[in-house]
């Protein structure tokens, strides 16, 4: 009965979508999606706050969105519900859901979590008939915004990739499995947020001996195409202080995932530290992230580390 219900509405087009978690990624899909005629609703924790719910408010007035009063309110109507929230919250939102959730509606699960998270939250989803499909988001939501790539995994990720790009998605499937897709992104993330880690370590040295430009120049010889003498720091350093706590626990969930199949995180588990010590040495001098635009990176280090530049430099 649940595939025949899921037959008769996987051809229709998407009209009314919930979207767990109005952070940076979730913002930008709601107000791109609202832009394009969907009907969208929001949710999340911090509209229950009080010092941050009139600036959520405000948000979502400006996305052209509803934001609804509890997860209870703003899943039920939803043919497509998004979770874009926290890996540490994933599989409680995913829980919740799973509760309220009927089986004529699709759930995408986006978030940065292990395979084995995946599949648990699937359980959870499915348990009353909806349909879970994750989803690996492989680059930069505000670079790409709804046209952000994403690979989907899951027995309805070919069905659910065509619905999604008839609304301006940019989803692949990718495997049949779930886990596959997530594993993509896990392992991606070895690299990509270890070099984000390496050129934190890397440059904020170089910058202290007054080496940066050459450091930068040598690393744009033995890798031309990158931009390390343009853009390329910034965006990288710039990525880790916005959202330094955030990476941090997508790096435990890679840890995670990379102990399932024996190898030690190693280099995992030294990104996390060096992430969240950005984070945490910015609050400690009271050094803001303003916006990626203005960002520096030259600018970031000497503000965290003036007195051990100046020392190094008089030496």
């Amino acid at each position: 009965m649940f595939r025949e219900l899921w037959n008769m509405h996987s051809g229709r087009s998407i009209q009314r979508v919930a979207i767990v978690g109005f952070g940076e990624a979730g913002g930008i899909f709601a107000h791109d999606l609202a832009k394009r005629g969907m009907n969208v609703e929001v949710f999340d924790i911090l509209f229950n706050s009080h010092r941050r719910r009139q600036p959520m408010l405000r948000k979502a007035k400006a996305c052209g969105v509803k934001a609804a009063r509890s997860l209870k309110d703003c899943l039920p109507e939803a043919e497509l519900v998004i979770s874009a929230v926290t890996a540490s919250s994933a599989l409680g939102v995913a829980k919740a859901a799973g509760l309220i959730l009927h089986e004529r509606q699709l759930f995408l699960d986006i978030n940065s979590v292990s395979p084995a998270s995946k599949r648990k939250a699937a359980r959870y989803v499915e348990c009353r008939g909806a349909r879970f499909v994750e989803a690996a988001v492989m680059s930069a939501v505000p670079k790409q915004r709804l046209q952000v790539p994403m690979l989907l995994g899951g027995l309805q990720a070919s069905e659910v990739a065509e619905r999604l790009r008839n609304i301006g998605m940019n989803a692949t499937p990718l495997s049949d499995h779930l886990g596959v897709a997530s594993a993509v992104k896990m392992c991606r993330s070895v690299i990509i947020k270890g070099l984000e880690a390496l050129a934190i370590e890397s440059l904020f040295a170089a910058r202290m001996y007054g080496a940066d430009d050459k450091v930068l120049k040598s690393l744009a010889a033995s890798f031309p195409s990158m931009g390390w003498e343009d853009h390329l720091p910034d965006y990288l350093i710039s990525r880790v202080a916005e959202h330094g706590h955030r990476r941090g626990m997508e790096m435990r969930e890679v840890a995670r995932t990379l102990k399932q199949v024996g190898i030690e995180p190693v280099m995992a588990l030294a990104t996390v530290r060096r992430q969240e010590q950005l984070v945490c040495e910015m609050a400690k001098r009271r050094v803001e992230f303003a916006s990626a635009r203005q960002f520096s990176w030259r600018s970031m280090s000497d503000a965290l580390l003036p007195a051990r530049r100046r020392a190094v430099s008089s030496k």
